[in-house]
Parts: C-alpha cells; sequence; structure tokens
C-alpha cells in the first residue's frame, strides 16, 4: 500500500534570487530596449528559473494525452456519447486527431495513456494502457473513485512520468465528461459558485446547459466532506485527472518545464498544487480557453497564459500551440547577441 508520504512527494520552492538575476541581466543585455520582447522575456526567464541555468534548452519534450470515461456522462452532461472516448484515442493514435497533427508539425513526442477508457485496445506504438478501472463511477450515486483507486492512479501517473525522457511535459486529456469533473473540482478547491464553473464543455444548448448544472449540482451536494485535495478528487474527479495530477507532481519533482494545456488539465494542476504549492513554480500555462470556468481556473492558479485564440477542443492542442514560444524563448537567450558582443551602442 502506497503512503501518503510516498504518494505526494515534497516540491521544494525554486526561488534563486542570484540566478533570477543572473537571468535578468543576460536579458536585459540583449540588443533590443528594455522590455521590448514583452512577454517573451518574461518566458526566458521562467524557463531559466525552472530548469536552474542562464542558458535553458528544452530537451525531448513529451505530450501525453490521458484518457478515461466518466461515470457521470450517462446523465447527458455531454453533447457527444461516452463511446467519443475510445474513439478518439483510436484517432489520435492514427493521426488525425488535431493534436496528433500539431505534436508531428513540432517534433513532440505523443503518447496517448489509457487511465480508464471503458474499452480494450490492442497494444501498440504511442499507446501506454494503466487503465484503472473501466472509466469512473457515477457521482450521484458514490465518489467518482474509491480512495485507493485515487491513490493508484496518481502513483500510475508518477511512474509513467518517471519513465518518459526529456525536460518538458505538455499535458492533454480526452474523456467524455471530463469538462464535468474540472468544473466540480474547481468550485469545489477554489471556491467559486458551481453555476460560475460549469460551461457548454463540447457544445451544449442552453437546455442541456441547464441540464448539465442540475446534475452537477447534485454531485456536488451528494459529496459535502470531500474538501481536501485527494478527496476532492476521488469524490469529484476521474481517472486521467488523478493520473496527470501525479505525473504533474512528478515533474515538478524532477524539475521539468510543465507545460498545461486548458481547462481539464488544470483541474489536475489545481489539485497537484493544492497538495504542493510549489508546483506552479515549473507551470507554463499555454491558453485561455472559451469554457466558462477557465478564466476562474486560471484565476485560482494565479496564472497568465500565453495565447488566447478562443480554443475549447483540450487534447492538449493549446498546448502544442503554444509550444514554439517557449522554443523561441530559448532560442532568443541562447543565441541573441548583447550589447557587449555585438558592438551596439547602449542607451545613454
Amino acid at each position: 500500500m502506497t503512503t501518503a508520504e510516498e504518494l505526494i512527494p515534497t516540491i521544494a520552492s525554486l526561488q534563486d534570487s542570484a540566478l533570477a538575476a543572473r537571468l535578468q541581466h543576460r536579458i536585459d543585455r540583449k540588443t533590443k530596449p528594455l522590455g521590448s520582447l514583452g512577454r517573451l522575456e518574461d518566458l526566458m526567464l521562467r524557463l531559466g528559473v525552472i530548469l536552474g541555468t542562464e542558458t535553458p534548452a528544452l530537451v525531448e519534450p513529451q505530450m501525453m494525452v490521458f484518457a478515461a470515461d466518466h461515470g457521470i456522462a450517462a446523465h447527458g452532461v455531454s453533447a457527444f456519447p461516452p463511446e467519443v472516448t475510445w474513439q478518439m484515442v483510436e484517432n489520435f493514435l492514427s493521426g488525425g486527431a488535431a493534436v496528433s497533427v500539431l505534436a508531428h508539425q513540432h517534433g513532440l513526442a505523443l503518447s496517448v495513456v489509457d487511465a480508464g477508457v471503458k474499452h480494450l485496445f490492442q497494444p501498440r506504438a504511442g499507446l501506454l494502457i494503466a487503465k484503472i478501472a473501466m472509466g469512473s463511477g457515477d457521482m450521484l450515486a458514490g465518489p467518482a473513485m474509491t480512495t485507493d483507486q485515487c491513490a493508484t492512479a496518481v502513483a500510475a501517473g508518477k511512474t509513467l512520468l518517471q519513465k518518459r525522457p526529456g525536460n518538458v511535459l505538455l499535458l492533454g486529456e480526452m474523456g467524455i465528461g471530463n469538462t464535468s469533473s474540472a468544473a466540480l473540482l474547481l468550485s469545489r478547491l477554489g471556491g467559486y459558485p458551481l453555476v460560475d464553473c460549469v460551461g457548454r464543455g463540447t457544445g451544449l444548448d442552453d437546455a442541456q446547459l441547464k441540464h448539465k448544472l442540475d446534475v452537477l449540482t447534485r454531485a456536488l451536494q451528494r459529496h459535502p466532506r470531500a474538501t481536501e485535495p485527494l478527496a476532492a478528487l476521488a469524490a469529484l474527479g476521474g481517472l486521467e485527472i488523478a493520473m496527470m495530477v501525479g505525473a504533474v507532481l512528478q515533474a515538478a519533482l524532477e524539475r521539468r518545464v510543465i507545460v498545461v494545456d486548458g481547462f481539464i488539465t488544470g483541474a489536475a494542476v489545481l489539485v497537484a498544487s493544492r497538495l504542493q504549492p510549489a508546483v506552479l513554480e515549473r507551470c507554463v500555462f499555454a491558453h485561455r480557453s472559451q469554457e466558462v470556468g477557465h478564466r476562474l481556473m486560471l484565476e485560482s492558479l494565479k496564472a497568465q497564459p500565453l495565447l488566447d485564440l478562443g480554443l475549447r477542443l483540450g487534447e492538449g492542442s493549446g498546448a502544442a500551440l503554444a509550444w514554439p514560444l517557449l522554443v523561441s524563448a530559448c532560442q532568443v537567450l541562447s543565441d541573441m547577441a548583447s550589447f557587449d558582443s555585438a558592438g551596439v551602442s547602449d542607451r545613454h
């Protein structure tokens, strides 16, 4: 049995004023007016601090898409039927999904993790089978996961990440019904009214949205004592979210850059950061999605996303789209001349 101490590693703060000062001096001495590269300069500083060097380099980035089914989906909280989860996993693996195309374009190693899909997949390249159960439970009848299932999923996420190379984790997810879990976790752990957290997900109309809110209100009321992070995760989360929590904790422990996609991956980071706040020092938030609760999620995480493109797809697509900005930040920091090296006159 995994103990709490083994499950939740201690994540130390990265605060290093001397390193930050050296990085800022290096950025300021580039051949440009001070601050003229705007938030790209903030990203240079953040990547340098995460990786602990004045010359950060991004090595073998791993895009991991965690997939699972949700018992709450049986109550009609999504515009799509539950079988779309496994069908989209097949689409990821065959290269037909948006995240597959973007990962290929940017040279990102793509792995799809079966955390709890209600389907038996044939083993193949790119698929990591770590199934805990055939989907989560119905939150209206009991917890989404038992305490043991939740702990096993978190531990599995840690182990999976340990086996992946590189120093960057890009988070993605798939699971019909998982915006419901994300909304519930945001409301419970972030302290926001549920009505402000629940959005249209896969494209619900007004009547369907009202129904979703009613179902989720009953789910939240069903688990009033699930207030601590792991308890809330077990009661209201999903197997893919729990596995992402483990991967995030392990990535933070290993001082990897964590590129957070949208609403559902944000829910995993929210849980992980409530367990170990220094997790957030390792995170780069890719974008602000159209999902109504994502603004509050980012607010709760004190995060400023890189992009705002009106996305609402999930999968890790926003993380993949933001990836070139991280590459550019490292390249500019490494290759752009300084006033001294270029022989350019500085300001008076």
